[in-house]
């Protein structure tokens, strides 16, 4: 019998409860689904790529099924092969997600069409979650607890407060 492997990549830079409700759904349709952490060039993360590895592993720790943490640094697709992946999941909360994703997942099945990629709509409660919003209302010192965990509040809350709060 073949495992069926999917693929969730991102920065989660943080987790989000977004990311936490698309990795719960994705775990149920694989047989094991590999949370690929990466770097992207367009961003400048809040946290490195080993503390936001050593977060997403402890977020997901109790999540049932087959659920691994891997980091990445080349083309998804790439990336995707060597984990042995018939599946990328891709989780959307709006149109201009799914704009984007459409494009990304056109290019990526011109590089390999052996992967399919698998969009999920995000818990209509969580759509309007963005990490990079998340970021934001914290640096400006806003709350953010209805977006993440509590550890994870916890842990942007302190880099925050190294990194210095803005606003008046």
């Amino acid at each position: 019998m073949t495992i069926r492997i999917g693929v969730y990549p991102g920065t989660f830079d943080p987790i989000t409860l977004g990311h936490m409700d698309i990795i719960r759904r994705g775990a149920k349709l694989v047989d094991r689904l590999v949370i690929g952490v990466t770097t992207n060039p367009s961003k400048s993360p809040m946290f490195s790529l080993p503390e936001r590895m050593a977060i997403v592993e402890r977020e997901v720790a109790d999540i049932a099924g087959d659920v691994t943490v891997v980091s990445f640094d080349s083309l998804l697709m790439d990336f995707a092969e060597r984990e042995g992946a018939s599946v990328i999941v891709r989780g959307l909360r709006a149109v201009a997600d799914f704009e984007y994703e459409y494009q990304m997942a056109g290019m990526n099945q011109q590089l390999n069409n052996r992967i399919e990629t698998v969009f999920l709509m995000a818990d209509v409660a969580l759509q309007p979650i963005a990490s990079r919003l998340v970021k934001e209302i914290a640096i400006f010192g806003g709350e953010i607890g209805k977006f993440v965990t509590p550890a994870v509040r916890e842990e942007v809350v302190a880099r925050v407060a190294v990194l210095g709060r803005r606003g008046s």
